[in-house]
């Protein structure tokens, strides 16, 4: 699947890391439910580290359209909030 950060680019990652990706988005879905900062920081942080770590970049003049679109890494709780499915950023 194709994931997108908005402001970074778009990156391949493989469907059977989903599970795992749903698990961070939960920690992250739970801390803005909380509107605990910390927490926020620390899952989203997580969420992002771990998608670029398993994440390969797409090639600059490959267009697909993006399975999955997510804020800027560095997007606020607010933002994040605003976002917010019934599951998560990452549906799933």
């Amino acid at each position: 699947m194709i994931v997108r950060i908005l402001g970074e680019g778009q990156l391949h990652i493989d469907d059977s890391a989903l599970s795992e990706l749903n698990e961070l988005d939960a920690k992250l879905e739970a801390a803005v439910e909380h509107s605990d900062q910390a927490e926020f920081a620390a899952a989203s942080a997580a969420l992002f580290s771990r998608i670029r770590e398993i994440g390969t970049p797409a090639k600059p003049d490959e267009l697909e359209p993006s399975a999955l679109i997510l804020p800027p890494a560095d997007a606020s709780m607010e933002d994040v909030r605003k976002l917010l499915a019934d599951d998560g950023l990452i549906p799933g």
